[in-house]
């Protein structure tokens, strides 16, 4: 009767045990909503779909990026389940790879907190005049630089003339009224005179080709035409050409970066040296 009334009561807890799982996956299922799509034993639920498609974006596109990750989520499970099924059982033993790639991110973590922790990012003026002076080599331009005002205006604008003599003034009043008559006058007014500009850059604003733009100028006016009625002119306030350094203003921040890069390289190999040492002294490391 005692071993009946045993067995009974693991009956009933096998049930109950089979129940609550079923409920467990059941509430599993809503929290997830709808199965969207399926490979194999693999389920893609509405939530995660959504959880990938942006706010805010069109029926349309959110039909195109929900049909682009549906194929994408696929043909990733596609391929793991056919390595599954085709590789050996040694093929498919990555421990190794895996402890590998362990040990290079938690010594490259370490790294990174030890340089944290060490880094000076204080950079000078003193100190990036000086790498400049002692690197100008690799600072040399490819294309010219240049700081300019420039405009695009028709070719019979009445103020053409005024505008090119006030915008090539030394006299700063004289600068600020060919701002105003540019903005007024000029399909496009700009005044880059502070500024270091890549020539290619300026060509772009300008709507012209930059051999084009730096082949016409003359006595620093940069003049082209477009062939429908527009001037495209620059007034070159100033200009390195290609093959010198450039100004250390326009490299100040690689400069900097290239410091801290240095800096960062040379805490690497202190930590590479101390550890070293340090293992020797106290006999962790030892050379039979």
């Amino acid at each position: 009767m005692r071993k009946a009334l045993y067995i009974l009561l693991f009956a009933l807890l096998a049930v109950s045990c089979k129940l609550g799982r079923q409920l467990t996956d059941t509430a599993a299922e809503l929290f997830r909503g709808e199965v969207v799509a399926k490979v194999g034993n693999h389920k893609l639920y509405d939530n995660q779909l959504q959880s990938y498609i942006p706010t805010g974006v069109s029926p349309e596109d959110s039909a195109s990026l929900a049909t682009r990750y549906i194929n994408a989520w696929a043909e990733d499970l596609l391929l793991l389940d056919m390595a599954e099924e085709q590789l050996s059982e040694t093929d498919k033993d990555v421990s190794v790879e895996l402890e590998e790639y362990r040990r290079t991110l938690l010594k490259y973590r370490y790294e990174q907190l030890y340089i944290n922790q060490r880094l000076d990012t204080l950079i000078t003026d003193e100190e990036i005049q000086r790498y400049y002076m002692a690197n100008q080599d690799r600072f040399r331009l490819e294309r010219p630089l240049i700081k300019a005002r420039y405009m695009i205006i028709s070719a019979d604008a009445r103020s053409l003339k005024t505008l090119k003599q006030k915008m090539s003034s030394e006299d700063e009043m004289e600068v600020m009224e060919a701002d105003s008559l540019g903005a007024y006058a000029a399909h496009k007014y700009a005044d880059a005179a502070d500024t270091w500009m890549d020539a290619i850059t300026l060509a772009q604003e300008l709507g012209t080709d930059y051999r084009t733009l730096i082949g016409s100028i003359k006595k620093q006016f940069a003049e082209v035409d477009d062939g429908s009625g527009n001037l495209r002119i620059a007034y070159i306030v100033e200009m390195v050409p290609d093959g010198k350094p450039a100004p250390v203003e326009y490299v100040t921040e690689r400069i900097r970066d290239l410091i801290l890069s240095n800096r960062k390289h040379k805490l690497e190999k202190n930590l590479e040296e101390d550890l070293l040492e340090d293992a020797l002294r106290t006999k962790k490391f030892v050379i039979y």
